[in-house]
């Protein structure tokens, strides 16, 4: 089990109930909220492990609709996280709504500090098993990221971000200075996806020279010019299935951003010297030290792109 863990945030309007609270779990690192708004701020700055909310908030504390709302929205935001939902002794109906929203857990008002604090316990308990089991099956199935060590906590926040994009499909681009580990990061998102046991196909943007890089990407037909004795797969069609990986994408010519672009948005291409529009099935992750913003406004790379 973690020796640290993530606060406890409570949702309560009443500030006189809120101090209470505080006072029964100060042996938790408790943070508070009032309303919807707050708690949603509170969330996406601590991703807490439990949370307790009264269903009754502003601007209507009689009308649990905003309660069971925010509900529906903590549990897309923080879908590992447990909520406790504290609601009236005669209010069973909306208990039931609200765990079939998501809720972990739910206790009446008023309720007993101890009988709280259990539910509490037990519910930091279940997040903690649930957190070392997707620790051990993720160090089973793939070891993503094996080359990279550190304790530092914004590289471990960019780690935890890798391994929650890599499961999808999305098109990522790493920013970082030469040297920071970008390819490794790279790596671990093909490592963590369902795309690992396809290839990963890394090119280097500002390695080619900018006659030769087309073809490189693109491929080219039999023919298609001087030396082209027979087709050629290029870089992204090798990838097809797997991940495409575009290192220092910030040095890619101009010319070729334009046709980089319609493959990212149609996802086909077409090899030089040929004509027929090919569908590729790739996951395109991008990486660069060049400041994307400056070159942009500079005009050498697409705003779009």
């Amino acid at each position: 089990m973690s020796a640290v863990r993530s606060p406890l945030l409570i949702v309560e309007d009443d500030a006189a109930l809120q101090k209470q609270m505080q006072w029964a779990f100060d042996q938790y690192d408790t943070i508070v909220a009032n309303d919807r708004d707050s708690a949603i701020a509170q969330v996406r700055r601590f991703e807490p492990a439990v949370i307790t909310m009264d269903l009754g908030l502003p601007p209507h504390p009689d009308d649990p609709s905003q309660g069971l709302r925010l509900l529906e929205e903590l549990h897309t935001l923080v879908p590992d996280s447990k909520i406790i939902v504290l609601t009236g002794q005669n209010d069973r109906a909306n208990a039931l709504k609200a765990i079939g929203l998501g809720a972990h857990d739910f206790c009446s008002k008023p309720f007993e500090p101890e009988l709280l604090t259990w539910t509490i316990e037990r519910a930091f308990r279940v997040h903690e098993l649930q957190e070392e089991n997707a620790r051990l099956q993720a160090a089973r199935d793939a070891p993503a990221m094996a080359g990279l060590v550190t304790r530092d906590p914004g590289m471990l926040r960019i780690c935890r971000t890798i391994e929650k994009v890599a499961p999808t499909s999305a098109t990522v681009l790493i920013l970082g200075e030469s040297g920071t580990g970008k390819e490794l990061l790279a790596r671990g998102l093909h490592d963590l996806s369902p795309r690992r046991g396809e290839r990963f196909v890394a090119i280097n943007c500002a390695a080619i020279p900018e006659t030769l890089l087309e073809s490189e990407l693109f491929g080219y037909e039999k023919g298609a010019f001087t030396g082209a004795a027979k087709q050629t797969l290029g870089k992204v069609e090798t990838a097809n299935g797997g991940t495409l990986f575009l290192d220092e994408i910030g040095d890619l010519p101009t010319a070729l951003q334009a046709k980089l672009l319609r493959f990212l948005q149609e996802r086909v291409i077409e090899r030089i010297g040929g004509r027929q529009e090919i569908p590729v099935d790739v996951r395109v992750v991008c990486a660069t030290h060049q400041s994307l913003k400056t070159r942009i406004t500079e005009g050498r790379f697409r705003e779009d792109l």
